[in-house]
């Protein structure tokens, strides 16, 4: 193998671990932007069953909207 094959073997090399390394911190990133969402929602559905404790029968229930 000649040395220019070999040196354009190294820079691809680097240049598909520098890739990988990006793509690894976006993912990162997108996972810690889904789990932030998800606790968000699932705080709000804790705050909304905590509003509904103290009020009477059938209050905060489905509403028939067929009539």
């Amino acid at each position: 193998m000649d040395m220019m094959a070999m040196a354009s073997g190294i820079l691809a090399m680097q240049a598909g671990n520098m890739q990988t390394q990006v793509a690894t911190a976006i993912m990162k990133s997108n996972m810690d932007a889904d789990k932030s969402a998800v606790q968000t929602l699932l705080g709000a559905a804790q705050q909304n069953i905590a509003s509904l404790a103290n009020v009477g029968a059938g209050i905060g229930g489905n509403v028939n909207i067929t009539a």
